[in-house]
C-alpha cells in the first residue's frame, strides 16, 4: 500500500489469517454449496424444485441433473478460492505488513467471482448462471414475477438476500477500504468506511426489497380480488415482518455514532430502544418462518396443534422421515432468529478483535438460510399438490385438506 509505514493501519489477528474480502467470498461461495445440497436432498425426496420455481427441465435424462450441476459450479468457485488462499498464506506468512501490502489478492477472487456469473461460459451451468444473473437483476429493484413465470423463485432468492445483508456490508467496507489512501481491504474493518450510514443502507437492501416485493403482492390482490386471495392482509403483514429490521439497523448506528449534544435520549435509553426492536424483529421473523413459511401449527389453536392427524405441533403432510427435523428446525430457527438480529447491527464493530466471532454468526446465518430453504420448499410443494393448509396467511382458505 501507499501509505507511511509509520501510520499504517491495524491489523486484527483474525484478519491477519483470513481479511475481510476473503471471508467475503467464502461465505458466497458456501451459499452456493449449501443450494446445491439443498436441490440434492429435495429431489431424492421427491421434491420438484424446478418445477416450483419455474426453472426449465433437463430436455434428456442423460443430461446432467439441477443438483449436479450446482456441485461443479461450486467446486469451479472453491478451488479458485483455496489457491488464492494458500497462495496469499504462502506470500505473507502472518506478517503484518506484508498482509497489507498484498490486498490484490483476496480482491482479484471477490473479481474472479462476480465475472464467473457474468461470463457466459456454456460447460459450466450457463442455464443456471444466467437464470440467476435475470432473477437478481429483477428482485434487485423489489420486483416480482407473477407465479407463473417464477414468483417463488424470486421470493426465495430475495429471502436469501436478507441473509447475506451484513456479508452485503462486508463487501462494500472491503471495496471501500481497498480504495482508500490510508488504509487496506486485508487491515482491520473499518465498518464506517465511506461515512456513518452508508454500511447502515446498504444492510438495509434485502429488507426493502422483500418490503416493496410483498407491497406488489398486495396491490396484485387488490386489483385482481379472488375468493381465495381475500382482501391481501397478509401481504401487509409480511411486509410489516420486513420492516421491523430498519429500526434495529438504524438504532445501532446511532449508538455507534452517538453524540450527547445532537441526541435528546440518553445512550441507556437508545440502547434499551434498540432492544426492544431486536426483540420484535426476532420474535416476528421467528413466528412467521414456523407458522406462515412452513405451515407448522405450533402457534396455531390447541385444537389444530394436538391434531391427532398429525405430532404435536407439525401438519398433517410432510416429506421428511424423521419428525425430529422439524421440532429441531424449529429449535435452531428460533436461536438463529435472535443472534441474528443482533448480527444486523453495526454497532457490533466495538468487538473488532471478535473479528472470528462476527465471521461465525455470518456462517451460522448461510446453515440457517440453508435449513430453512428446506422446509419453505417442503411447504410449497404440499401447497401446490395437496392445496394450502385451512389457514395459509399467504394463499388463504380453501377449506380443510382431504386425506389420501
Amino acid at each position: 500500500m501507499d501509505g507511511d509505514p509509520g501510520v499504517e493501519p491495524e491489523v486484527d489477528a483474525f484478519s491477519l489469517v483470513l481479511p475481510l474480502p476473503f471471508r467475503v467470498g467464502i461465505i458466497l461461495v458456501l451459499g452456493v454449496w449449501a443450494w446445491a445440497l439443498n436441490l440434492h436432498y429435495l429431489h431424492l425426496v421427491k421434491i420438484d424444485v424446478p418445477a416450483l420455481i419455474r426453472y426449465p427441465h433437463r430436455a434428456s435424462q442423460y443430461h446432467v441433473s439441477h443438483h449436479h450441476s450446482t456441485y461443479r459450479l461450486a467446486t469451479f468457485l472453491t478451488v479458485p478460492l483455496v489457491v488464492s488462499l494458500l497462495l496469499f498464506w504462502a506470500i505473507t506468512r502472518g506478517d503484518r505488513a506484508t498482509v497489507l501490502g498484498w490486498q490484490r489478492i483476496p480482491q482479484l477472487y471477490l473479481i474472479f467471482l462476480v465475472l464467473s456469473f457474468a461470463v457466459p461460459l456454456h460447460r459450466l451451468s450457463k442455464g443456471g448462471r444466467s437464470r440467476f444473473v435475470q432473477t437478481l437483476r429483477r428482485i434487485s429493484i423489489g420486483g416480482i414475477a407473477e407465479a407463473q413465470d417464477g414468483k417463488f423463485g424470486d421470493i426465495l432468492l430475495a429471502d436469501a438476500l436478507t441473509s447475506y445483508a451484513k456479508v452485503l456490508g462486508d463487501w462494500f467496507v472491503s471495496t471501500c477500504m481497498m480504495f482508500s489512501a490510508t488504509t487496506s481491504s486485508t487491515a482491520k474493518p473499518n465498518r464506517g468506511c465511506g461515512g456513518a450510514y452508508i454500511v447502515p443502507i446498504i444492510i438495509s437492501i434485502p429488507s426493502i426489497i422483500r418490503l416493496r416485493q410483498c407491497l406488489i403482492e398486495y396491490s396484485r390482490v387488490r386489483r385482481n380480488p379472488t375468493a381465495s386471495s381475500g382482501w391481501g392482509g397478509q401481504h401487509l403483514a409480511n411486509a410489516l415482518k420486513y420492516s421491523t429490521a430498519f429500526p434495529v439497523i438504524f438504532l445501532s448506528a446511532l449508538q455507534r455514532g452517538y453524540d450527547p449534544t445532537t441526541f435528546h435520549v440518553t445512550e441507556a435509553g437508545l440502547f434499551r430502544l434498540w432492544l426492544v426492536a431486536v426483540f420484535v424483529n426476532s420474535f416476528y421473523s421467528f413466528y412467521w418462518d414456523v407458522a406462515k413459511d412452513w405451515d407448522l401449527t405450533l402457534f396455531s389453536s390447541a385444537l389444530e396443534r394436538n391434531d391427532p392427524e398429525h405430532p404435536y405441533g407439525l401438519r398433517r403432510h410432510r416429506y421428511f422421515h424423521s419428525n425430529n427435523m422439524y421440532y429441531v428446525a424449529i429449535g435452531v430457527d428460533l436461536c438463529l432468529r435472535c443472534t441474528w438480529s443482533f448480527k444486523l447491527s453495526p454497532h457490533l464493530d466495538h468487538f473488532n478483535d471478535l473479528e472470528g466471532g462476527i465471521f461465525l454468526m455470518e456462517f451460522l446465518e448461510v446453515w440457517r438460510r440453508w435449513m430453512w430453504i428446506f422446509f419453505r420448499v417442503e411447504t410449497e410443494w404440499v401447497r401446490t399438490s395437496r392445496g394450502p393448509a385451512p389457514d395459509d396467511i399467504l394463499l388463504g382458505e380453501f377449506g380443510k385438506i382431504d386425506e389420501d
